[in-house]
């Protein structure tokens, strides 16, 4: 009965983990690249160091605003179904940096995003306890988690590169990417009888049929 149980646990790992450090590994990356697209984003937009900063800031108030909201009509939708309602809307959102035009368009922007992507960590975390009983669980949420140090490891080197190529107005190809990639991956949860982030009764069909 063990090693089934771990055989299990170890597919299921195998089937949800990878997909959810990408998506938050995203999520932290379009934070931290924020920081080094203001070198050339402030004199693009003709932001101040101040707008900047309340820019940057005011995504946090929306985010914690519309946390509770979020998480509410996750438990009243569903997990799967909200967590990629957030990521659509989230990509949606960050595509639309590139119309940013001034100070106030940014502002606009920072707080629709902050609304957009609330909800998704605790939905994941809930997601994840659908799943894994209590004894594997901090070991997979800290799975999860690493997508953090990852995003500024990687995002830091990737950002300065391009800063240094020259690539002035990058913070708009950088929205664009995370747009594609978050679109891209609430399609992938909604469609095929979702392949990715699937309901309870498809994966443990897909578990079962494997053991």
């Amino acid at each position: 009965m063990l090693e089934l149980e771990r055989r299990t646990i170890g597919k299921l790992s195998a089937r949800l983990v990878p997909f959810l450090i990408i998506c938050y590994f995203v999520a932290y990356l379009d934070r931290v690249n924020v920081s080094f697209a203001a070198l050339t984003m402030n004199q693009d937009l003709g932001l101040s160091a101040t707008a900047y900063g309340l820019g940057a800031g005011i995504f946090f108030f929306s985010y914690f605003v519309f946390e509770v909201p979020s998480n509410l009509a996750l438990e009243r939708f569903g997990a799967r179904r909200w967590i990629a309602r957030i990521m659509f809307t989230w990509g949606l959102v960050s595509g639309a940096m590139v119309f940013v035009q001034g100070e106030t368009s940014f502002y606009v922007v920072r707080v629709l995003l902050g609304a957009a992507e609330a909800g998704f960590f605790p939905g994941i975390i809930f997601y994840l306890t659908l799943w894994f009983p209590g004894v594997y669980r901090a070991r997979i949420i800290g799975w999860f988690m690493v997508a953090i140090p990852l995003s500024t490891v990687f995002g830091a080197p990737v950002s300065s590169a391009l800063l240094g190529a020259g690539a002035a107005r990058f913070w708009r190809a950088e929205g664009l990417a995370v747009a594609v990639f978050a679109r891209g991956g609430a399609g992938a949860d909604t469609r095929r009888g979702h392949v990715v982030l699937p309901d309870g009764s498809a994966c443990r069909r897909g578990v079962a049929r494997s053991r």
